[in-house]
């Protein structure tokens, strides 16, 4: 009988680890990549018909505290039901958030960046069939004492039209880490540094804009719908199309 006993408590000790291990299993699951984001997206000209381009980023990135170093995956999609013809995504980085490169696609020169950008790059496409997406991996780097936004256009291969333009939006900290290897951003959420300059980990702030596009997104929807960001970008500050 006792040798039953300690059967059944053996037993139930096994069991009672093995569902822990379940649990904590469906806990680390919580924490893999979500589904990117169209957040702060909208169209601007009108695409062909059938045609129907987005784009997506990560809800979360993350940012190693010493290298600044992080990666984001930014994806283009065709939801609609005809193929797209030439295209080109772009993706510009601001203020604290800088692109160092795109794999598959090419540096645009300091002097044709859009207006309050740090960096961009050009991804052409020769066509995105109906229902396709493209994924490409963005290199960057992140000064946590600085705001940072990123911008993904997609315009006709000229740059005459813009189809459809996410951002300039926002990545953040709502957990700041100073101790930690990386601190995890949250994409819609503003950066705020403590103080110029310093050089303490920044505080942050949830948007309250449901579409966020600060001054300069306005600005580059504008001029992406008036076709002037790259194919006029020599005329003088100000002068209408």
């Amino acid at each position: 009988m006792s040798s039953r006993r300690t059967t059944a408590i053996a037993g139930s000790l096994v069991a009672a680890s093995f569902s822990a291990v379940l649990i904590l299993s469906g806990t680390a699951g919580a924490d893999d990549p979500e589904p990117g984001s169209s957040q702060g997206g909208k169209p601007v000209d009108a695409a062909p018909g059938g045609v129907k381009l987005t784009t997506l980023l990560p809800r979360k990135i993350s940012v190693d505290n010493k290298s600044q170093e992080t990666a984001i995956t930014a994806t283009v999609k065709n939801e609609g039901t005809k193929d797209s013809g030439k295209i080109r995504l772009l993706v510009v980085g601001f203020d604290g958030l800088t692109v160092k490169n795109v794999q598959g696609c090419s540096p645009i020169e300091e002097k044709n960046l859009p207006e309050g950008s740090n960096s961009a790059f050009v991804c052409s496409i020769d066509n995105l069939a109906a229902g396709r997406s493209k994924a490409y991996t963005v290199d960057a780097t992140f000064d946590l004492g600085k705001t940072g936004k990123i911008c993904l256009p997609v315009q006709t291969a000229d740059g005459k039209k813009t189809f459809w333009q996410q951002g300039p939006v926002p990545f953040g900290t709502t957990n700041p880490s100073p101790n930690a290897p990386a601190t995890p951003l949250l994409l819609g959420t503003d950066n705020k540094p403590v103080a110029p300059g310093g050089d303490e980990l920044a505080e942050t702030g949830a948007r309250q804009d449901v579409l966020p596009l600060g001054a300069a997104g306005a600005a580059l929807v504008a001029a992406g719908a008036a076709g002037l960001w790259w194919s006029q970008r020599r005329r003088p500050h100000g002068q209408e199309g």
